[in-house]
């Protein structure tokens, strides 16, 4: 079986990418990332991308009418290319059934809160104001909802009395660039299963 084929999706900094070309250029994931979508061509992630040699589809949302017109361009450029899975790693636009239809059960997200808790953007910050003792980071399978999807795998992280939303910002990213190449190499071994709500992870 060959390397499993994925596109990254990603919108900033691009450090859940980084990890990922990281882990491959170590051996260490058996994908190869056949292009990075980017909904913002200035974004730090370009340049990691290029270095990475790795393509890109960049892409401006208010050029097109509708977040359905983009989607499709980006679906005919993964089928293209034989994409087999899509990973969000810190994409921040809002995904339709255009994109998730065709790829349901293909395409996973991280997300940094121990979900059902926290969902949507500023899961650091919620936890924090929201006083838990311990958050963390899931990968999840998308279905469309608001980071609803099937619960992959989860990584605890403990608040500290001290954290700031910076502090703690820190060690969730950490967990998330460990947690996100492990379940990518997991669905490349053929490892992950999904039955309904129920995703299992065999040894």
């Amino acid at each position: 079986m060959g390397a499993l084929r994925i596109a990254v999706f990603a919108s900033g900094q691009g450090t859940n990418f980084q990890a990922i070309a990281d882990a491959v250029q170590e051996g260490k994931l058996d994908v190869t990332i056949e292009l990075l979508v980017c909904d913002k061509p200035a974004a730090p992630v370009v340049e990691r991308a290029r270095k990475a040699c790795v393509d890109t589809f960049l892409f401006t949302p208010k050029e097109y009418p509708s977040r359905e017109a983009y989607e499709t361009e980006i679906i005919a450029e993964l089928e293209r290319r034989g994409v087999e899975l899509i990973v969000l790693a810190g994409y921040m636009r809002i995904i339709t059934t255009v994109l998730v239809e065709p790829f349901y059960g293909r395409m996973i997200n991280i997300h940094p809160a121990l979900l059902p808790a926290f969902p949507g953007v500023n899961g650091i910050r919620q936890a924090l104001e929201y006083g838990v003792k311990l958050t963390g980071v899931t990968v999840h399978y998308v279905d469309g909802g608001m980071d609803s999807g099937p619960i992959i795998a989860q990584t605890a992280v403990e608040v500290a009395d001290e954290d700031t939303e910076a502090s703690l910002a820190g060690r969730i990213h950490a967990a998330e660039q460990a947690l996100l190449p492990a379940v990518i190499q997991q669905i490349a071994q053929g490892r992950v299963s999904l039955d309904g709500r129920r995703v299992t992870v065999r040894r």
